[in-house]
Formats: structure tokens, sequence, C-alpha cells
């Protein structure tokens, strides 16, 4: 609901010419629900009321207390009050055609008495009608008017947000049409209708029932078909009705809106007023203007940008992390013929044989990449609506003076209309150069595998000569950077430290900085639910590796002791065996030292002690060796 309220009380006869909204000062927009005392008080305050049920439903209720209330509270009034209702075509929506015979007639606001409302809309109808008859009491000093809008398109999107956002995504080959699209649609723009309202106020016209709708009859295919044109591949695709109610962006209010066939004419509104219309010949024939609009108020603008530098610096690496994070599209000048080629070859025309021929041969001989007929294929893909849409990253290219200037010259001045021209450009917002010393960029390819040196050409011979062109490019006196320094693009020199591409990253971080936040739709609540479970179960897989690697490091733990509890054991009884083996051994020792030495010994030592020799060893030695039992027969 909406609340205005005049610097001056105008007087009875200046009303009608004072009142616009250049002279309002104050509104009350109120966002939030406070109580209805607190509500109604703010409604006394304002000279001109404004609920709009068209689309909210929610407030029906509300607005239906509002009129009755400020009826009941009319001996208070200070001044004149104004009460509009901006109500909706589907009160329509069950009406009998104005002519049997004749389908196409359309209804007028002239007939509104005999219009008859969807069955899901009984409520709103209820409300016109009570805020039509407060009106009727005193009209001097409490004028009600109902407004009929029909569905609301422009400035971002509301109902058919749907359809433009999946034609700007591009995820889908087609856009859907529920049903079989043939229903006509009364439609107005969000502004028109604004100025309809404005002349409500500023004029107190006499008809307090008014159509809004603007001058179109299309159908719904023929809406779709124009948004899934302008912005993605222009094909749609009929699907059953009840798919739509699968569709989570979808209410079921909205398909009510989505299916409702109304051939419309506001003749009060042409009768009694000069509206300045802004799309007054509808959605599909003001379409470019009104993607536009979509664009801007929803911050969906494309992200631009070349990636340049020598070869093996990392262009392509960087580039692709790039569009990773920005959700862009991803193109080379080789890419680029290789797609156009296999289009051709798919369609098959043979007034297009020669391109076809021109591009395969330039492909087989590696060569040739730069004229004409390949740059505009190049300048074709960077104008197609994904990458107007999203933007891109142009990897390695271009890589003169001459190039840039086919490429991005002149690309504006085929536009029809002035607002075609911010979204069919393809110039770059930001150009990104990396460099590095050559004796570093030769060691990053002597370390890159077999395969990445095949597909990149990256032989030594040719990569020595690459390097050494590049290197001479940039030293003429007009280089790729020299173009877009006259076209006032920012560019950016980044110095490669390392041989190794993963160490690289904070080089990303910076262009991340440089660029800004993503210029793209947010994650819808399903892709966060998706990327939440995907996290979930990366979590869990993790938790369960962890698990695992936990538990075989136990069991290994576990093992080794068993292991070492076993090796302790079988030593044990290793040493009792082993003891048990000894001792007879020790035994039967002893018993033979005590029969056969040691006789004989004490003999020798009592001789020696006797006789005294000089040397008692070399003596006790002798006697043993004279008398050893083991010599004497048996």
């Amino acid at each position: 609901s909406w609340g205005f309220r005049w610097r001056q009380k105008p007087n009875r006869d200046t009303y009608r010419r004072q009142a616009s909204f250049i002279s309002v000062t104050e509104m009350y927009k109120l966002k939030t629900r406070p109580d209805r005392e607190e509500l109604l008080s703010k409604l006394m305050q304002c000279d001109a009321v404004i609920y709009n049920v068209s689309q909210e439903t929610g407030q029906v209720e509300e607005a239906m207390w509002a009129v009755t209330a400020l009826h009941g509270l009319m001996g208070s009034f200070s001044g004149p009050k104004m009460f509009i209702l901006i109500s909706t075509v589907m009160t329509w929506a069950s009406s009998k055609p104005v002519d049997p015979d004749d389908p196409t007639l359309p209804f007028t606001d002239e007939i509104f008495w005999s219009r008859k409302a969807h069955p899901n809309f009984a409520r709103h109808i209820d409300l016109e009608k009570r805020v039509a008859k407060m009106g009727k009491t005193n009209r001097e000093l409490f004028s009600t008017y109902v407004v009929a809008s029909g569905l609301q398109y422009g400035m971002g999107e509301n109902l058919f947000h749907y359809f433009f956002k999946k034609a700007w995504l591009g995820q889908e080959p087609e856009v859907s049409v529920f049903g079989d699209g043939h229903n006509i649609v009364p439609t107005i723009h969000i502004r028109d209708l604004a100025s309809v309202i404005q002349h409500v106020i500023h004029h107190r016209p006499r008809p307090y029932y008014l159509l809004a709708v603007d001058g179109s009859n299309n159908s719904m295919e023929e809406i779709i078909k124009a948004v899934a044109s302008t912005l993605g591949s222009g094909k749609i695709q009929k699907r059953p009705i009840e798919e739509a109610l699968l569709v989570q962006d979808l209410s079921a209010t909205n398909i009510d809106f989505l299916l409702v066939s109304l051939r419309m004419e506001a003749v009060f509104i042409r009768k009694l007023f000069s509206i300045s219309w802004h799309c007054e010949s509808g959605l599909v024939e003001n379409v470019d203007l009104v993607v536009e609009e979509y664009r801007q108020t929803r911050g969906l603008l494309p992200i631009r940008m070349c990636v340049l530098g020598p070869p093996a610096a990392g262009k392509t690496t960087v580039s692709k992390q790039i569009c990773q994070h920005y959700k862009l599209h991803y193109i080379t000048l080789r890419d680029a013929v290789s797609e156009a080629i296999a289009q051709l070859v798919k369609a098959d025309n043979s007034t297009m044989k020669d391109l076809l021929s021109s591009l395969k041969d330039s492909m087989k001989h590696n060569k040739g990449l730069k004229k004409q007929n390949q740059l505009k294929v190049l300048k074709e893909k960077l104008m197609s609506n994904p990458c107007r849409n999203q933007g891109f990253v142009l990897d390695g290219f271009p890589n003169t003076y001459e190039q840039a200037k086919e490429v991005f010259s002149g690309v504006e001045e085929d536009d029809e209309t002035p607002h075609k021209a911010s979204f069919r450009r393809v110039v770059p917002e930001f150009v990104f150069t990396l460099d590095a010393p050559d004796n570093l960029l030769v060691d990053r390819v002597m370390n890159l595998p077999e395969s990445v040196v095949q597909e990149h050409n990256y032989h030594p011979e040719n990569f020595t000569k690459r390097l050494a062109t590049y290197r001479k490019m940039n030293t003429l006196e007009e280089t790729v950077l020299t173009f877009f320094t006259e076209l006032d693009i920012p560019s950016w020199h980044l110095e490669i430290t390392s041989s190794k591409e993963a160490d690289n990253q904070p080089l990303i971080q910076k262009i991340l900085q440089t660029v800004g936040p993503p210029r793209s739709y947010s994650p819808s609540r399903q892709e966060v639910e998706e990327e939440e479970r995907r996290k979930a179960e990366e979590m869990m897989k993790e938790e369960a590796l962890a698990k695992a690697e936990r538990e075989r490091r136990e069991a290994e733990e576990e093992e080794a002791r068993r292991r070492a509890s076993r090796l302790e054991k079988w030593s044990r009884c290793l040493k009792v065996v082993r003891r048990q083996k000894e001792e007879p051994l020790k035994a039967e020792a002893l018993s033979y030292l005590k029969r056969e030495v040691m006789p004989t010994l004490v003999q020798a030592l009592s001789e020696c002690c006797r006789v005294q020799p000089p040397d008692p060893v070399d003596f006790v030695a002798e006697y043993l060796i004279k008398n050893n039992p083991s010599d004497k027969p048996a």
C-alpha cells in the first residue's frame, strides 16, 4: 500500500490541476505490517491511498479493511481523499465473450459490470465492488477508483521473470511454454501503469473503473518466443500445463496469470488521458528495451576480458579459473572456428561451402587463423547471446593491433537503436597480460607432461620460435595493448614468479579483486541445497576415508602389538627350551671334570707344590700331558 500527502491542501477548484507526483513531498510505502490502529492513523494523514493487489493477493483483506475504515471516518477528513485500488484483469478471466460469433472483439472497461472473475480471484472482485461502493457516498470528499491492471512487465520482471531467467542462463536448449501458448495475454509495462495512476490522481476522472492494458494482443507463445530469441537460442518447447506445477519458481497464482486468455482494450484511459506511453505496443514489439531494463535492474551485466601473454605463461589455466568463478564463457579463436565448422557441416548449406572450405583449410594446416573469415567467426561468437548475457574470457587473442581492430572496432555502428549498444558490445572491459622471464617459461615447458607439450605444440624448436615472435610483436610501435589504450580500456601487467602453475593462486586472487564481485544470478535455493548436499557428501566421504585410514592405522598398530607379544612369548619359550637343553649338558660336563680332570689336576698341583719348579704353569702343563688319563690304555 502507498499513501501520498501534498505540500499544500489545494482547494476544490485547483485540486485536479495541482495533484501530481511532482508535488508529492511525503510517501508512506508500508513495507512492514504495523497494527491496524497505527496503519489507519498513517492513512488518515494521506491525500491519496493506493493499494496494489494485482500480484500480491495477501493484501486483499487489508485493502478491504482500509477502504471500509476510511469510509467510516469520512466525517473526520481534513480535506478530500482518494483511494485507488490496483486490481487485476483476472477479475475478467471467466467473462463470457462480448460476441460469441466474433471472438476477436475485445473486452472494454465500458462493460466492466459484466465481468466475471477467475474462481481463484473471487475475493478480488468482491474488493473491487466494495471500493466502488465506498466512493459513491460523497465523491467530492472520498473518491475511489479501481484500476484493473494487465499482466505487468518491465524493470526487472516479476511474473515473467521465470522465462527471462531461463533464457538468460541458457542452461537448457529451449524455454518452456506451458499449454498451447495460444492464449492472448493482456499486459502493461510497470512504468505505463504508474503513468495511469498518476493521471487518475491528477485528473480525478468521472469513470471509477479503468482498464490499464497496453495496445498489444500478444499470445503467450509470442511473448516467450520474443524473450527466448533476444536472450537465448530462440527455441521454445511446449509442455503440458501440469508440468508448470512442478516448477518451484512458479506459484499457483502465477500459473493462473500465465494461462489467462483475454482480448482487452483500455477505452477510458485513451479517451480521458494523454499518456506518454513507454511501451504502448506491448512487450513483443519492445522486447529489446524490456530486456535491457531487465539486465540493468537486476545487475546482470556481462564481464568481458582478454588474457594475453607469451606461450606457456599459464593463460589457459588462469582463463578457465576465472570462467569458473564468474560463470563466464571460455573463448579461443581455434575453438570458435572449430564450432563454426561443426555448425556449417551440420547445416549442409551449399552457399556456405567456400567459408567451410576456408575454415577447414586453416585448421588443417594450422595457419591463416588471422584471416578475415576466421576473425568474422570469432566476432559472431563474441556477439552471441551467451557471451552478451554472462560475458567471456578471450584466451590468448588478439595478438596484433590489426587483429584487435578487426574484431573489436565498428561493432556498435551496426546497432539500430541506442539501447542495444550496451549489450551488443564485445570490447573487453579488462585486459590482463601475464609475463615471465624466458628462462622461467622454458623451465616450465621442460617440466610439462608430454601430452600437454603435444597438445600445445611446445616442442623446443617451435616453442622458441613462438616466444621470439611474441617478444618481437611487443616491441612494435602499435601493439595490441596500444589498441586498448586508445579505447581507454585499462590493462594490468601480472608478473609470474614461479615455474609451477599451482603457485599462481595469488595472481588469480589479484585478478578477482580487480574485476570485483560476480554480476550474475546468485545460486537459487535448489542450487544452494544441491551445493550443500554435495559438500555434505564430500565431507561424509572425507570422514569415511579418514575413518578408514584411522581404522587401518589402528589395525596395523594392533597387529604390531600382537606381533610383539608373540615375539616376546616365543623368546621366553625359546629361553626355557634352551635352558632345558643346557642343564643336562652342564651336569654331564661337571661330572666329566670331576671324574676325568680334577684327580689328575689335583695330583699336578700337589706335585708342583712339592717340587716347586721355576715355572709352575709350564710344570703343571707338562705333568697333565704326561699323566693324561685318556692316553692310558683301557
